[in-house]
């Protein structure tokens, strides 16, 4: 008996809001599959409003609430049967996040959590990594995000350590990332990546996504710090328009992709790791599984 039901996942980012649709394929005695329906990417880049002026400002407020409703009738036509909607780090810490939340309520009818950061980094590495990652080696997982970035040291196939920092794209953009903060995330990463003899990255977000789609390279084959390296250096030799017009990246994409990878070639650095696996899972992914696992917890309680 085949059963295919549809959960979305709503993911508001401090770089861009995003919609998952996702398929739940049920089918007796075989693993459950979650095969990606549709996605739905606006850059509303709440970051720049909140890690500049403190609050979302009554522009991206309307655009928010205008993206929320078309969220809406998006899962309506697809019959979604249940979502989930997690905020993170803009709006953890906009003075005015809370009345934003229930002024989406009230327009759309969507629930917002706010989450934190170490919630966001669970729910980011509860994503099914093993089926890709080789449960005999270690990796630091580094998902970047506009407002913070996550990182969960897996040995073994099992965490050992995660953390998130308030060091991301946006905030780095505005300048908005000190010394300090870059010192506390290389001590870390030196801290818990040290006594292991090997170990590879395995980096998530939009960014390194593009990077790795442009490399050409075969899913599950890895990049190498030579090439981000070079990437790296290349992209800085265009100016932002140019990454627009003969890069061929998106507006919203040409600006934050550098300090993206600024943050990738430097986990790699501290952790000794020679090689980037791109596994193209994100927050929106784990929410998806959350509510899948959530609800099968309930139904067998």
């Amino acid at each position: 008996m085949l059963s295919i039901k549809k959960y979305a996942a709503i993911d508001i980012g401090s770089n861009a809001v995003r919609l998952l649709i996702s398929n739940i394929i049920e089918q007796k005695g075989k693993p459950v599959l979650f095969k990606k329906n549709s996605l739905v990417r606006v850059p509303i880049r709440l970051g720049s409003d909140v890690f500049v002026h403190g609050k979302i400002s009554k522009e991206n407020i309307s655009r928010l609430l205008d993206t929320m409703q078309a969220f809406k009738l998006l899962m309506k036509s697809h019959k979604v049967v249940k979502y989930k909607a997690c905020a993170t780090s803009a709006m953890r810490e906009s003075a005015n996040g809370k009345q934003v939340v229930d002024l989406v309520l009230k327009t759309s009818g969507i629930s917002i959590d706010i989450i934190g950061g170490e919630v966001e980094a669970a729910i980011i590495a509860a994503t099914d990594l093993n089926s890709y990652i080789d449960p005999t080696k270690t990796y630091l997982y580094v998902d970047v995000g506009g407002g913070s970035t996550e990182f969960t040291v897996i040995h073994e196939g099992n965490q050992v350590a995660s953390r998130s920092f308030k060091i991301g794209t946006v905030r780095l953009l505005n300048d908005m990332v000190s010394k300090e903060a870059w010192q506390e995330l290389e001590q870390w990463i030196k801290l818990n990546s040290s006594h292991y003899d090997k170990i590879s990255v395995l980096g998530s977000g939009g960014n390194i996504n593009k990077i790795f789609k442009v490399s050409g390279k075969a899913l599950g084959k890895p990049l190498t710090y030579f090439y981000l390296t070079s990437y790296y250096n290349t992209l800085q030799t265009y100016s932002y328009e140019e990454r627009i017009t003969e890069l061929d990246l998106n507006q919203d994409r040409a600006d934050v992709i550098i300090p993206a990878m600024r943050i990738y070639l430097s986990a790699m650095k501290w952790s000794g790791a020679k090689n980037i696996y791109v596994p193209k899972i994100g927050l929106a992914d784990g929410i998806i599984k959350s509510i899948y696992y959530d609800t099968v917890t309930s139904n067998t309680q």
